[in-house]
């Protein structure tokens, strides 16, 4: 799966690599080091290789799945659903069922969010309609 697939935007990366420093992961990303290795501590994150001296060594895979968590922060869904799908991943193919279930609730909330936006927009379109209806009067008519 590369980035695009995931969802996540399709930012170069270096050509024929497959190991990144947090430092590059960070700027790949946007995410700060600080969030990822929160990430990381709250099992957010698979298991991230580490070098000899202990330092991160992300792979291409990692990016894919922090494309993905990126998507599903933007959904609103909480953090501890978020980690309860990345537990889920880890236990294996036994718990597609409920990945999807959980995938299938955050996609309600998603579309509820879009009907009130919709909502919202509709108003301030109305509004906007309005005060442009108030320039185009005359002076003498304007409140």
């Amino acid at each position: 799966m590369t980035l695009t697939e995931s969802g996540g935007r399709a930012l170069p990366r270096p050509e024929g690599r497959d190991r990144y420093t947090i430092g590059e992961v960070a700027a790949h990303t946007g995410l700060s080091a600080d969030t990822l290795r929160w990430y990381e501590r709250i099992g957010l994150m698979p298991h991230v290789d580490r070098t000899h001296a202990g330092q991160r060594r992300f792979t291409n895979r990692d990016l894919e799945w922090l494309a993905f968590v990126g998507k599903l922060r933007l959904t609103g869904m909480p953090v501890a659903d978020m980690v309860r799908f990345a537990e889920l991943v880890r236990e294996g193919g036994h718990t597609v069922a409920a990945r999807r279930e959980l995938l299938i609730r955050t996609r309600g909330d998603v579309l509820g969010r879009i009907a009130e936006l919709r909502d919202t927009l509709a108003v301030l379109d109305y509004k906007i309609d309005i005060y442009g209806d108030a320039l185009r009067a005359p002076l003498d008519e304007r409140d």
